[in-house]
């Protein structure tokens, strides 16, 4: 097996945190041939005239070909198609003048937040399905400002909340940490926005991919299977992987991952803002850069 490439020396002043080791096809450890695929890509990309620097610095380039096994041609084809999706979707136009003003009222029926950072440093998103009203949801917005808001999120979370975390954590972060609570979840209300999820997903995998770090599903009803039988279709086996499946029994595991003070009481956490912790967007993206995390594992 060929020896891991070193760290760039470009890379090393951003890393303050001793312990940090870079996951397989990270920067920092990469093989001779992926490195090889790295610099290909980048490079064809630059002689087409495709390479658009704001987007495509190398650990953006590495999240395309790690998602295509580091094939250089599949990669950029997913690269391109990207490209092509965020005209054709306004990407640029959402992140200039994107108002989700029913923000409030869409998050009394499909609850979903940001709220500080796992053990690993990830930046935590809580989402509460078994709170889904759908027709509530559909009387204050429509599939596609939920879609926008998405794609809003996902760049603040590329662009803001990652960066946030990695200069508290002292190492990179590219990948989140998703609790989805299942607590008295409706399978009918799941059918009833299974297109929306289903394009949320493609979305997820086909222009943010190797965005997800680890994914956990609670409160997980024992219909839930059915639900997992339609979405699990829509999601590569390397996903797949990163999800753990919980009934009501899910703190310990929650615990080997995320400080208690990062979540929020009702998930056995110590954590109780102001207003609730679903409306305060606690985390380094809105404070300075000073606490540090007691135990950091790993890179993400």
């Amino acid at each position: 097996m060929p020896a891991p490439i070193a760290i760039p020396a470009s890379t090393v002043t951003t890393i303050k945190n001793a312990s940090y080791k870079p996951l397989p096809g990270r920067l920092g450890n990469l093989t001779a041939s992926q490195q090889q695929a790295l610099d290909r890509l980048r490079r064809e990309l630059q002689e087409e005239g495709k390479f658009v620097p704001e987007r495509m610095d190398d650990p953006a380039l590495l999240r395309f070909l790690r998602a295509r096994g580091f094939n250089v041609e599949q990669a950029k084809a997913m690269l391109l198609a990207a490209e092509e999706w965020r005209e054709a979707f306004g990407v640029d136009t959402i992140l200039l003048a994107f108002d989700y003003k029913e923000k409030v009222e869409v998050d009394k029926y499909y609850p979903q937040y940001y709220h500080k950072m796992d053990k690993a440093g990830r930046p935590l998103f809580i989402q509460k399905l078994g709170q889904l009203n759908v027709s509530a949801l559909y009387a204050v917005t429509t599939q596609e400002r939920q879609l926008q808001r998405l794609v809003a999120e996902y760049e603040k979370f590329l662009n803001e909340r990652a960066p946030a975390c990695a200069t508290v954590v002292g190492h990179p972060v590219e990948t989140s940490c998703t609790i989805l609570d299942l607590h008295n979840v409706s399978l009918t209300n799941f059918y009833r926005v299974k297109d929306y999820v289903s394009s949320a997903s493609a979305i997820s995998q086909d222009r943010y991919p190797e965005t997800m770090g680890r994914f956990f599903i609670i409160n997980a009803p024992w219909a839930f299977s059915a639900v997992w039988a339609v979405i699990r279709p829509w999601l590569d086996e390397a996903t797949v992987a990163k999800v753990d499946i919980l009934g009501s029994g899910y703190k310990e595991k929650l615990f080997e991952h995320i400080p208690q003070e990062s979540l929020p009481k009702e998930y056995g956490g110590t954590c109780e803002c102001e207003g609730g912790c679903h409306a305060s967007d606690a985390g380094p993206w809105n404070e300075p850069a000073t606490e540090k995390l007691g135990a950091l594992e790993g890179c993400v």
